[in-house]
């Protein structure tokens, strides 16, 4: 049986004093983390915890942090392999580049 976090995209806080977009489900954290160099936003690492994998949380970390950047008309730089690799399956975020 599913329970609600499980089939709910989960709430996504932006902590920019920590450089990060983060999400906390049973306890634990997941965080995309970033550093903003002028106009561009380099995310360097999406870190999700092994209970919290095969849920999604890493694809919902990475989506709202490129809806951040398309918000504020910043460039990315996916330094981190997750983030390249969700941008080459979802086109939509290609123009970020």
């Amino acid at each position: 049986m599913s329970t609600e976090s499980e089939q709910s995209e989960p709430t996504i806080t932006h902590r920019p004093e920590a450089q990060r977009f983060e999400t906390t489900i049973n306890g634990q954290t997941g965080y995309i983390s970033y550093q903003e160099r002028d106009n561009t936003l380099i995310y360097d690492h999406t870190i999700v915890p092994q209970s919290l994998g095969g849920r999604g949380v890493g694809s919902a970390l990475v989506k709202r942090a490129l809806d951040f950047a398309h918000e504020h008309d910043k460039k990315v730089i996916p330094q981190c392999s997750f983030v390249s690799a969700y941008i080459k399956k979802h086109p939509e975020y290609q123009d970020l580049l």
